[in-house]
């Protein structure tokens, strides 16, 4: 439900004095989110719903589809032609300086970027500095309440005790047949995720030695995709609950079939889970200042490990993402790579962190994912964080 009061705070203390709400066909998904019209009719005409810091809203809507912001609080304003349009939008920003938009200079952030650029254009046209809603809109899009908190916590739970459900198979497996497929433990998570209520967009990767090593694997579709012993396994996997508004949980974790783990794995395997450290690390200190921290900040601390180390250009992706009803949520990105984030991170808010080296013959990836309470403590959820490679058929 749109909440005035809570949009006209934030933006008081993000220094705005007023957010422009824009969409022309359901181009911006966002702001039909915050304004409660997602999953409603998507008109053919264009809209703009102006919030001042203090104030009543401002509509501005279509002739022929007047009724769209009906629900919302504010005075009306019908346009027609292209001239009226122009002129209601500079009736509604008239005396702001500084206006929020779903724009990101240079595109620098494309999940924020659902403005187009002839819309900040005209903004700009009367005297206004358009400036990113991207921290705004997470107070809305990203923000966990107590009982989404509690749903990930569980979620991640049941998340992480599917690896040891995992990694049993595979010995099993081994043990009795030589080998086990890789889609035969992808399916034997999702068995262990129905029996917990759980749910997932799309199943987990497996990912036996050389397919370790690509970031995105499809399980399966690989040459050879049988475990065996003396492999390197590495599992991705997500879910969450099947109740409402329910929160993922997303935790990446490697193996070795053998009693003994090779150096050639524990070596690499070092220098991500530092990298990790580092980051959840830089996480923790800036809350316990109460310092403002962002998403490429941690980012650019976290590859900062594996350069150092000589393994730069093996790592191939961002740090991690956010976390919401989605895996992929909308919320600040640690991401300093792909994008430039300059989201901040915020309580409520939940994200990865998944460094990952991945070379030709295995990958590395380790992740875990971090929870920013009310009060600011910072939660690493998923069970205690893997501290070595797991020697699968030394341990089960």
């Amino acid at each position: 439900m749109f909440d005035l009061a809570k949009v006209q705070s934030a933006l008081r203390e993000f220094g705005f004095d007023g957010w422009l709400l824009y969409d022309f066909r359901g181009s911006n998904i966002l702001a039909r989110r915050i304004l409660g019209l997602d999953g409603k009719h998507i008109g053919s005409r264009r809209f703009f719903y102006w919030i001042p810091a203090s104030g009543m809203p401002r509509k501005l809507v279509h002739r022929i589809e007047d009724s769209v912001l009906d629900a919302l609080p504010g005075d009306k304003t019908i346009f027609l032609s292209w001239q009226e349009l122009e002129a209601g939008v500079q009736q509604c920003v008239s005396g702001s300086k500084v206006v929020a938009m779903e724009y990101s200079p240079r595109n620098g952030n494309p999940y924020v970027s659902k403005v187009d650029a002839g819309v900040v254009e005209l903004v700009r046209s009367f005297g206004c500095d358009v400036q990113s809603s991207g921290d705004i809109v997470q107070l809305f899009e990203a923000t966990l309440d107590d009982e989404q908190i509690a749903l990930h916590f569980e979620a991640a739970t049941h998340n992480n005790s599917a690896y040891e459900v995992a990694w049993k198979f595979i010995a099993d497996g081994v043990r009795k047949d030589g080998g086990v497929s890789e889609a035969a433990v992808r399916d034997r998570i999702m068995e262990h995720y129905a029996a917990h209520s759980m749910t997932t967009y799309s199943p987990p990767i497996v990912g036996r030695n050389a397919h370790s090593g690509l970031p995105h694997y499809e399980t399966g579709n690989g040459e050879d995709t049988t475990i065996r012993e003396g492999d390197f396994v590495l599992i991705d996997q997500w879910a969450k609950l099947k109740k409402p508004n329910a929160v993922y949980s997303d935790l990446t974790r490697t193996g070795y079939v053998g009693k003994t783990v090779p150096e050639t794995y524990t070596k690499i395997f070092n220098i991500v889970a530092a990298a990790r450290d580092a980051g959840i690390a830089m996480v923790q200190d800036a809350f316990a200042k109460g310092t403002a921290i962002r998403g490429f900040e941690v980012d650019n601390a976290v590859r900062k490990v594996i350069v150092d180390a000589g393994y730069g250009q093996f790592f191939v992706h961002r740090t991690g993402h956010n976390i919401g009803r989605e895996t992929h949520g909308n919320g600040a990105n640690i991401d300093g790579l792909e994008t430039r984030d300059d989201r901040r991170l915020l309580p409520r808010t939940c994200f990865s962190i998944e460094p990952g080296i991945y070379l030709s013959e295995f990958g590395v990836r380790s992740e875990t994912n971090v929870l920013i309470d009310e009060a600011g403590k910072v939660h690493v959820t998923g069970g205690e964080l893997q501290t070595a490679v797991v020697p699968i058929l030394g341990k089960y």
